[in-house]
This record gives C-alpha cells, sequence and structure tokens, in this order.
C-alpha cells in the first residue's frame, strides 16, 4: 500500500512537473523575423527594427518582449512606452489586440544602432503577473500612454485663438494684412519697387503681425514635439492642457525674440556688404513664404489629428520636407529678384544670402532633426 502511495506521489509530481514544462513552451519565435532598417531621408527614423506581430492565433497566450535600454517602441504609429533600463515583460496577445483593436499589427524599436540581436520578441504560453515590466536590473520602466485627446483639446483651443487674433488683425489693419498674405507677391516682388510701403519694422502693427506667425509656428512646433518626442517631453513636464499651452505661448514669445534677432542681424548683414536699404523686402519676402507654408502645416496637423491619428507621424515627417524644400526655393526666389532687379554683384549677393539665410536655415533644420529623431 505505501509502495501504491509513493509511486502514485511520484507520478502525480511527474506530471505537473512535464505540465509546468509544456505550459511554458515557445509558441512561436519571432526574433528570425526582424527587420533592420537605416535612415532613408533626413526625417526618416536613424536606425529601427520592425516586426509583425499576429494577434488572432493563441489569444489566451502571452507575448514576452526584451528590449535594450533607451528604446522608443511604437505598435504602428502609436507610440507604446519608452525604455530607460533593458527591459523584460510580458503581456497576453488578448490585452494587445484589445487596445489596439487589430489583428496584425507593426512593432516598431527605434535606438541608435540597435541590431536584432538586442531585442526578442516570443509568443509562449506562461506569463509573469500581468502589469509588472521587470529588466534585468531590478529596475521597473513605465509604459506611456498616448493621450489623443489631451493633445487635440490643446490644438483646437490654440489654433482657434490664432484664427481669431488673425481676424482681430484683419479688422484692424486690412492693408497690410492683404499685402502679407497674398501668394502673388512671391511672384511680382513687388516688395522690391522703389515704393514699397514696408520700411517701418518696429512698429506695432508689424510687430503684432510678427506675433501671430510665430503663434502658428509655435503651434506646429509644439505638436511636433508631442508626436515625436513625448518621451523625452513627459521626463521634463506633465502632458496637460494647461502645460502645453503655456509650452505654446512660452514658444511664441520666444520665437518673437529670434525673429528681431534676425531682422537685426540682416539689417547689419546688408549694412556691411553695402547693399542699402534691403533688410525690409528681404525679409518680408521670406516671412510671407512660411507665413503660407505654415498655415498649410497647421491644417494638415488638424486634418489628421481630427480624422486619423495614427498617420499624423507619416503626415509630419512629408510635411516637414516640404518645408525644408520650401523654404530653400524662396532663399533661391530672393537670389534671382535680387540679382535681375536690383544689379547686384551675383557672387557678392550669394555670399550675403548664405550668411544670412541658408547656413542659419539649415543648421536650425540639423537642430530640429536631431531633437525630432
Amino acid at each position: 500500500m505505501k509502495k501504491l502511495i509513493s509511486k502514485s506521489i511520484f507520478i502525480f509530481t511527474l506530471l505537473l512537473t512535464v505540465g509546468e514544462v509544456a505550459f511554458a513552451q515557445v509558441l512561436e519565435d519571432y526574433n528570425p523575423m526582424w527587420q533592420e532598417g537605416e535612415r532613408e531621408t533626413w526625417f526618416s527614423s536613424n536606425d529601427r527594427l520592425i516586426l509583425e506581430l499576429d494577434l488572432e492565433t493563441f489569444p489566451l497566450a502571452y507575448y514576452s518582449f526584451e528590449f535594450p535600454d533607451h528604446s522608443v517602441v511604437f505598435i504602428g504609429e502609436k507610440l507604446w512606452f519608452f525604455t530607460e533600463r533593458d527591459t523584460m515583460f510580458n503581456e497576453q496577445v488578448t490585452e494587445l489586440k484589445r487596445v489596439f483593436s487589430e489583428s496584425k499589427v507593426s512593432l516598431t524599436v527605434f535606438k541608435n544602432g540597435i541590431s536584432s540581436e538586442q531585442a526578442s520578441v516570443m509568443k509562449i504560453l506562461k506569463s509573469e503577473p500581468l502589469g509588472v515590466i521587470s529588466t534585468s536590473e531590478g529596475f521597473f520602466s513605465n509604459k506611456r500612454d498616448f493621450n489623443r485627446q489631451g493633445i487635440r483639446d490643446f490644438f483646437i483651443v490654440a489654433m482657434i485663438s490664432c484664427l481669431l487674433l488673425i481676424t482681430l488683425y484683419k479688422l484692424a489693419y486690412p492693408f497690410i494684412f492683404a499685402m502679407m498674405i497674398k501668394p502673388i507677391s512671391l511672384l511680382n516682388a513687388e516688395d522690391f519697387s522703389e515704393s514699397g510701403s514696408l520700411q517701418k519694422f518696429f512698429s506695432g502693427d508689424i510687430l503684432l503681425y510678427v506675433f501671430i506667425v510665430n503663434t502658428l509656428l509655435s503651434l506646429a512646433m509644439v505638436t511636433s514635439m508631442v508626436i515625436f518626442r513625448q518621451e523625452w517631453l513627459e521626463v521634463r513636464m506633465e502632458l496637460n492642457f494647461t502645460s502645453l499651452t503655456v509650452l505654446w505661448l512660452l514658444g511664441s514669445f520666444l520665437l518673437l525674440v529670434l525673429t528681431i534677432l534676425k531682422f537685426t542681424a540682416i539689417r547689419i548683414l546688408s549694412y556691411l556688404f553695402d547693399l542699402g536699404k534691403l533688410e525690409f523686402p528681404h525679409f518680408f519676402y521670406l516671412l510671407r513664404l512660411v507665413v503660407i507654408a505654415t498655415i498649410v502645416l497647421i491644417f494638415i496637423c488638424a486634418f489628421f489629428l481630427l480624422n486619423d491619428f495614427s498617420a499624423i507621424r507619416i503626415a509630419l515627417e512629408a510635411s516637414f520636407v516640404g518645408f525644408f524644400w520650401i523654404y530653400i526655393s524662396g532663399i533661391l526666389g530672393l537670389f534671382l529678384i535680387m540679382v535681375n532687379r536690383l544689379g547686384f554683384k551675383k557672387y557678392h549677393l550669394f555670399t550675403y544670402l548664405c550668411i544670412a539665410e541658408l547656413v542659419p536655415f539649415l543648421i536650425l533644420a540639423k537642430l530640429v532633426l536631431d531633437l525630432g529623431y
């Protein structure tokens, strides 16, 4: 009888052990399926790993994830979380499908110099307790939820405020508004005529117009930072309506100061190059170009924020590329206008525009690229 009981206990323990091993088995190993990506354009991500996850098969199983430190993880176009240290955790398939509402999703891991050996994804049967993200060093990494409605509320209120300012300005200064907004001025170059009326930059009407332009620019910049660098912002501030509004207003005034400094620099350079009073038509020609491009960018942001949030990242990347080349084209157009209508020497004028516009803009574009990616 004792032998029978001992054998039964042994068999029962063996079955439990076998069941434990079977329950922890790997159902699918996704590691050979990683696709490595490198920078394709100026506004694409530098290094990344891409993998397609199947959320239909084995719905009660778990995905086992391993990511290296300082990785930014996206599912589709939605930011999932940011890892400060090497991170390992498990997530149930049904939970992922509930959150992302798709049968198949694209997992993208961004990190400079990342390789497929540094990340791991497997579908397994057994999981650690849900909600815990453990790391190899015993620390924890928090998932970051993207507050879509918060950014929408901020953007709508800020955009309506900008439109209200534009409306009031049009009522107060209709002549200046009409002159500064019409695209045909980019072709007929009326600013360069002797009768050009923009000769007082530091007047209230002109400074107010420049401030309104900077509110539009600041709105586009804050929205882009939230989309591309959410985790960077969250380390420094709480992303809510109030904080984003304060950031937008501070950015508007900062851009106003930088604009005044830029105009002052253009005035000094035009004096040093003996170009006369060229700073006024030069500055306002490119300002008109910036106004038109920024308004288009704002409407693109509004459309994708309200209709297709998942595609806003791609839309902004394409918009930044377009903005870059539009401004470069504007500098080229400015060069041709000055050569044909003002009779300056080409080399003399080219040197002036490189110092005043081209080099500063390329440096700014590089800074935006580093911040955004």
